[in-house]
């Protein structure tokens, strides 16, 4: 058997630590937030280095795309809704921070919810047992009826819907609603049905060619929306499947038809990751010289930092645009 001596550290080469390249600086470590601070001093005394890079850097490029009039569009699953999220997104629409909508078809059925009645989400597992899921008929016949009549005068879903809750009876928490402010605001909102996903297909009112005629065209006004995305911000918050899908298809049919749409930033925003928003949104999409990024954390604790850090920003700079 051979044996083996420890071996000897006599020829070990070494170097100074003031030639070596860190990748950690004590100048990027957290600060402390002083008593009394502002929401400005609490984001400045985050830590130099990665979730909070990433949020600085996605918050700065937001800032830039408004202050160049560039699109800043934010996506999103019905998730954002359901835990409150509408009064920020609309605040978003008011001051021109989001400049266009998109979402899934649970996304209507919740906005229109709590816009007409001020309270949505069901208790799906005791309502599955006896066959009552997704039978509120209301839901299902204003909406469906909102989608034929919107469709017959060439209308897209989200604005079919969005008219409605603005200007329909009954709609006493309209101010809730994130597809009537987009529609009163002529803010592109767009909405992408798979259907037999919402429950409103479950109904006798549903017409597919409708919903089919109307999310086609909603499909097609986003890709319009994507292709004069160069400069801008795509934003995914909480879909983790369609909204992936449907973007890399509208940029795919951007491209094809000669927009470059090579310089942007995406960001996927959602508390857990998945495959198809890190593929479909964050890395293909900027794999041309744009930047993505993936924020993971609850939507009702990071969207509303999102929203805090972009506003405050944004006004400081266009203050100071304001006083030179």
């Amino acid at each position: 058997m051979k044996t083996y001596k420890p071996i000897s550290l006599r020829q070990v080469r070494r170097y100074s630590l003031e030639d070596r390249k860190s990748k950690v600086e004590a100048s990027k470590a957290a600060g402390t937030f002083p008593e009394g601070g502002t929401f400005k001093d609490f984001i400045d005394s985050l830590p130099d280095f990665l979730a909070a890079r990433d949020f600085r850097e996605v918050v700065g490029s937001i800032v830039r795309a408004r202050l160049n009039d560039r699109p800043v569009v934010l996506a999103m699953g019905a998730h954002p809704i359901k835990v409150g999220l509408s009064p920020l997104i609309i605040d978003l629409i008011q001051k021109g921070i989001i400049t266009a909508i998109a979402s899934n078809g649970a996304a209507v059925i919740h906005d229109f919810e709590l816009s007409y009645r001020g309270e949505t989400s069901e208790d799906v597992a005791s309502e599955l047992e006896d066959g009552t899921f997704g039978m509120a008929k209301e839901t299902a016949v204003m909406i469906n009826r909102a989608i034929r009549k919107g469709a017959g005068e060439g209308l897209g879903l989200g604005s079919a819907v969005g008219r409605m809750i603005l200007n329909g009876r009954g709609f006493h928490n309209r101010r809730m609603s994130i597809f009537a402010e987009a529609y009163r605001h002529s803010v592109p909102v767009t909405v992408h049905v798979a259907l037999g996903t919402d429950i409103i297909h479950m109904h006798p009112e549903a017409d597919g060619e409708a919903i089919g005629k109307a999310s086609l065209l909603d499909f097609r006004t986003l890709a319009s929306v994507v292709a004069d995305l160069e400069g801008g911000v795509f934003i995914n918050l909480g879909s983790a499947v369609i909204m992936p899908e449907v973007f890399l298809k509208a940029l795919t049919l951007a491209r094809n038809l000669g927009h470059g749409v090579k310089e942007i930033t995406t960001v996927t925003m959602d508390f857990n990751r998945h495959y198809r928003p890190m593929e479909n949104v964050v890395r293909r999409p900027a794999a041309s010289g744009g930047r993505g990024y993936y924020i993971t954390g609850h939507h009702e604790i990071m969207f509303p930092l999102l929203a805090g850090a972009v506003k405050e920003e944004l006004s400081t700079k266009q203050s100071g645009l304001r006083g030179t």
